[in-house]
Order: structure tokens, then sequence, then C-alpha cells
């Protein structure tokens, strides 16, 4: 393909993408010139891994313009988008372990030598010269079984370069990596750049973009929202549009009354997730526990409800220590746990609503050993129609109903065990906008009941609308902890963002 004179490297101009009714790009737009290293940036769920899928041949598009050099591309695999000279680094590559570095490097095209035999000393040369002009030290002939990420990351760059890749996309490709190996990479990515080679960096750390990056282009609710030079902007600018967004009714937060404390969590630390963790959650209270994905925010709740385990610290629930990793101790003491993955997690998804509402109490339902389906009924009846599960009956399969009603019932569920604090993890993913201001006055009625309540959201209107305080994670560690009055789209994000400080 020959590139148009003055033509981006990468151009994506008006992209959409729905998947059914859900619409995943709206108006994905893009422009990256060859010899530069292009942030893009946006928060959870603006649209930046559906943007970089088009590219990468995992999605076709419904709509825009995707061009290469000028000219005009429609990727149907990805087999179609490497050959046209892209290639995407993601956060944990996968090569394959059994095999050598170049092995990895070579896979399907190896080179051949006299009689059509696979010429592994050439290989080994060229591996160790790809190596060498990014300037990196990683042993051709030593097996990919025990390498670290950032040394796969490496490999996986140098194999971009041997199939002679144009536009290079690093998809939160630090997030696992240490200082040393970041400075690394950065130093591998500026010698790219120096190549003439377009880069695109996907990073929520802002430390990073304004370090290695040229451009940042800012991405909102499936659409693009401006490109500036980094240079010309700061971190206020890029927050302030990444999160230009009004809580409106769709938050009907009433004030409630708050009590002592419920929950008390003291120096929680699990090794590799989180650390020193401390916090409390009050009766009647709506904390938000914030941040951005990866930064151990669910882990935390798991380990809290013991789901998980920990290696030190001290969980407590109305002044009574809860015992590790025993989640039946946790449902006994008094918590309900609503977990992110509601179908796989939440539900028996074969299982009648009936039966999924009574789950969780059915062993006080039993009698002489024997559950009837009357028995689940009779437990199940006052919770559906309290939370107005919109089902015409009880014995209705949980698999056949939408995802509103269905995290309606898995709410249910664990109301009917009479907790006095509800931990709830991604309270409206994936369900539409009037069922999230049911659940969202649901929360609210709750909290004005007196339960304490934990809620974690990676939708930040969501945690400013609902939340009376705000605990903000940043990789493991607890970085803010904000009341109301005082919460902000900015000093959230810039606390979810604080990877420099994390690190030092």
């Amino acid at each position: 393909m020959e590139s148009v004179v003055g033509a981006p490297a990468l151009e994506l101009s008006g992209v959409t993408k729905a998947f059914g009714p859900v619409v995943a790009l709206r108006s994905g737009s893009l422009s990256v010139q060859g010899g530069s290293i292009h942030a893009l940036v946006g928060e959870n769920g603006a649209g930046k891994s559906t943007l970089v899928k088009v590219v990468a041949g995992v999605y076709r598009r419904d709509g825009g313009i995707l061009r290469l050099d000028g000219e005009d591309v429609d990727f149907g695999s990805t087999a179609e988008s490497k050959a046209a000279g892209v290639a995407v680094i993601y956060q944990e590559p996968t090569l394959f372990p059994d095999l050598s570095v170049t092995e990895n490097i070579f896979m399907g095209r190896q080179i051949l030598g006299p009689g059509r035999r696979i010429d592994r000393r050439a290989m080994y040369a060229e591996a160790a010269r790809l190596f060498a002009g990014l300037g990196v030290n990683i042993d051709p002939r030593r097996p990919a079984l025990g390498l670290s990420i950032a040394d796969q990351q490496i490999i996986e760059i140098a194999k971009a370069i041997s199939l002679d890749a144009r536009v290079l996309i690093m998809d939160e490709p630090t997030a696992a990596l240490s200082g040393v190996e970041v400075e690394r990479l950065f130093a591998v990515a500026r010698r790219l750049r120096d190549e003439g080679r377009a880069l695109v960096f996907i990073s929520h750390r802002f430390d990073e973009v304004f370090a290695l990056c040229d451009t940042v282009t800012v991405m909102r609710d499936g659409a693009y929202v401006d490109t500036l030079p980094v240079a010309d902007t700061d971190v206020d600018q890029i927050v302030a549009l990444m999160v230009g967004r009004e809580v409106g009714e769709l938050f009907p937060k009433t004030p409630a009354t708050i009590g002592g404390p419920v929950l008390e969590v003291e120096h929680l630390t699990s090794r590799g997730l989180f650390h020193d963790i401390s916090f409390e959650v009050r009766a009647g209270e709506i904390v938000g526990l914030a941040g951005l994905v990866g930064a151990g925010r669910s882990e935390i709740a798991r380990a809290v409800f013991g789901v998980d385990g920990y290696e030190s610290g001290a969980v407590r629930l109305n002044g009574v220590p809860v015992r590790r990793h025993d989640p039946r101790a946790a449902i006994r003491a008094g918590m309900a746990f609503i977990p992110e993955d509601r179908r796989r997690q939440g539900l028996v998804i074969d299982a009648s609503v009936a039966a999924n509402v009574a789950g969780v109490v059915r062993s006080s339902l039993t009698r002489a050993g024997l559950l009837t389906r009357a028995a689940e009924n009779r437990a199940a009846a006052p919770w559906a129609a309290r939370l107005e599960v919109k089902t015409n009956a009880l014995d209705m399969n949980a698999a056949t109903m939408s995802g509103g009603n269905q995290q309606k019932v898995v709410i249910a569920k664990w109301l009917a065990t009479d907790p006095t604090l509800l931990i709830i993890d991604e309270p409206t993913r994936g369900i539409d906008v009037g069922t999230k201001a049911e659940v969202h006055r649901l929360l609210s009625e709750l909290a004005g009941r007196g339960l304490a309540i934990l809620m974690i959201s990676s939708e930040l209107p969501e945690v400013l609308g609902m939340a009376d305080r705000v605990l903000v994670v940043c990789e493991g560690h607890l970085t803010a902890d904000i009341p109301q009055d005082e919460a902000t789209p900015e000093n959230v994000m810039r606390a979810a963002t604080r990877s420099d400080e994390v690190r030092s």
C-alpha cells in the first residue's frame, strides 16, 4: 500500500459500533501521525477498547472511516490488520510458554534454509538483531516460560517490528510493570517513534501520558471529545474533558441520618492486590469505592466479605471481628454481597426467581430437611414485590429476564437475609437508564432505613450522585477519603491516577 503524502499513518473518523441495542462507539475518531506517540484516554466505558478492536480487526465497524496511510481499509480479521501493518501490544501478552523466545517471534513464518528446513541459526540471529535495535538484552534461545510481563511485551514488540508494523497500539502496557520496567518500555517506544512509526498509548496514568506522549485524544461515552498537544494541556483540563457530564435525575439520593460505625476495616493487606486499607461505613451511609479498573476495588470487597483471603488486617461488623476467608461467617454477622458479575456469581441462572431470592436463606425454610416450592414462594414474594421485579410469576426462569430485573432479583436475595451491611459491586452495569434510576432509588431508601452500604462503581457520575463519602483506590492503595460536598470529578480522578505517588 502506497501512502498518501502528508496523510496520517492511522485515521478514524466517525466510527460506530453497536452490539445489538448497546452502542459501544457512537463516533470514534483518532488521527495519528508517523513519528509520534499519541495518547488515547477516557473513563472506563468511554469506547477506547472497542476503537482499538476495530483497528485490530477483532470487530468490523458499522460505520465511519478507517484509513491507513491515507488509504481506506476494512479489516475482517486480525490477520488482515496485522498484514496491513497494525500491531496491538496488550497488557498481558499471550506467548507460547513451551517455545523459545525466537520461536514465538517467528511462529507460523519460520525462516527456511536449504531443503526448506527451518533455519534456527538465522532465526536466532534475526531475533538478536531485533532486540539490539530495540536496545534490550533478551536471550533469543531461552524458553518463554518464566519471562516477566515486561519481557513478554518486548517480545511482542519485536514480533511486530519483524512484521514491519507501522502502527503500534499499546493498550494499558504498564499496568503490571515496575518503575524500571516502565522506563525500559518508554525507551523502546521512543526508539520506535524516532524510526517514524506511529504509536497509540492507552493509559489511565497521567504522569505517563505527560512523560511519553506528544498528543492526547479524549473519548467520553463512546464518542470523540477533543485532541490536544500534550505540551499545551494539563491534568485538570484532560480530567474535565473525560468527566464532562452532569448528575441529574438519574440519582434520586435523599439525605439519611448517619449513625455509628457498622463496618470497620483496619490495615487490610493482600500481597500484590491491595495494601494497608483502612476505612469504615456507618449506618445509613452510602460509601462509594471509586478507582480505575484494576485498582483493587473489587478485590478489597471480596476480602471484606470473605470470598478471598488476606495476609494481615482486621474486619469488624457492629464491633465484632469477622473471621477471614469465611463468607458464611460474614453472612451470619450481617453482611450481604452483590458481586459485579450477576449472571455468573450472583444468580443461579437456570433457576426460578423464587429459588434465587430464597437461595441464601434456604436453610431456614426447610422442614424435616425438605424445601418446598411453596416455602420458596412465600419467602420470595414480599421481596420481589418490594423491588418491583417485573415478572408475572415467581417460577419464571432467571435466564429469561432482562438485566435490570436480574439485578433486582440478586438484590432481593440478599435483602432477604436482613443484613446490616450491603456491599454492592457495579450496581447498574449493563442495565437501562430507567432501571438505573430504580436501583439508585432503592439504595437511597435502604440507607434511609439505616442500612450501611459500600458501593463500588466504575461510573463516576454514579459515585458522585449517590455516595455520602467517596473512597478512592489507586493501584491497591487508598489515596483519598472525600466527603460528598467536596467530591468533584476532578479531585476523584486526580486521586485515582496518583500512580507517581503510589509507586514512590
